[in-house]
């Protein structure tokens, strides 16, 4: 199997801390890529046409996004990180949930490190906070950390690593005791250790 990736990526990061969860490391070759929406640079716009990563080619097919990857490693390898029935339909919502704060948070990166300074709008900016906000809020208050691992939480570590990264001012620990004391036990599980960024 051949993974396209950043290093930088919270997207492929959850890939990345899959495959070393599920003890894949030396059936996935992991090609690195760099690029932007506006410059592709060496994106595999060839293989992904709307030109993101991870793309995971396997099996003679391509697969994309990252949702899509993770499912297909966790049937190809039974480890487990998707739940059964009727337990699969919350955990798929905390996925979601966390997917959007990827979301929201690269797209706060991409304002600042791709839009010229004076097309730069700081209403956006704040409304993709807002989300990430609201949706930190909704797993203090109601998230279950403490069960066994699945894709969520993989999800989630690496958006709260990433906001970190890219958005460290805003310090998303504060009035959230429980999600930073359950981020920082989950970040020394060595699958994160290993795949985390190069400090930039």
């Amino acid at each position: 199997m051949r993974l396209y990736h950043s290093p930088t990526t919270p997207f492929g990061r959850k890939i990345m801390v899959q495959v070393q969860e599920s003890g894949l490391e030396s059936r996935v070759e992991v090609v690195s890529v760099t690029g932007t929406p506006v410059a592709p640079g060496t994106l595999p716009v060839g293989l992904n046409p709307l030109g993101k990563i991870p793309a995971l080619e396997a099996d003679g097919r391509v697969i994309y996004d990252s949702r899509v990857i993770s499912r297909y490693l966790d049937d190809l390898t039974g480890t487990g990180l998707y739940p059964a029935k009727p337990e699969l339909w919350d955990m798929l919502v905390r996925e979601a949930t966390a997917d959007g704060i990827l979301d929201a948070a690269v797209l706060m990166a991409y304002e600042v490190r791709v839009r010229p300074e004076e097309a730069r709008w700081q209403p956006w900016v704040e409304g993709q906070w807002a989300k990430v906000a609201r949706s930190l809020d909704a797993v203090e208050a109601g998230w279950n950390l403490q069960g066994r691992l699945d894709m969520a939480q993989i999800g989630l570590a690496c958006g709260l690593e990433y906001l970190d990264f890219r958005h460290a001012t805003r310090n998303w620990r504060e009035g959230r005791p429980k999600l930073a004391a359950w981020q920082s036990g989950f970040a020394a599980r060595p699958a994160m250790v290993a795949t985390r960024p190069p400090v930039q």
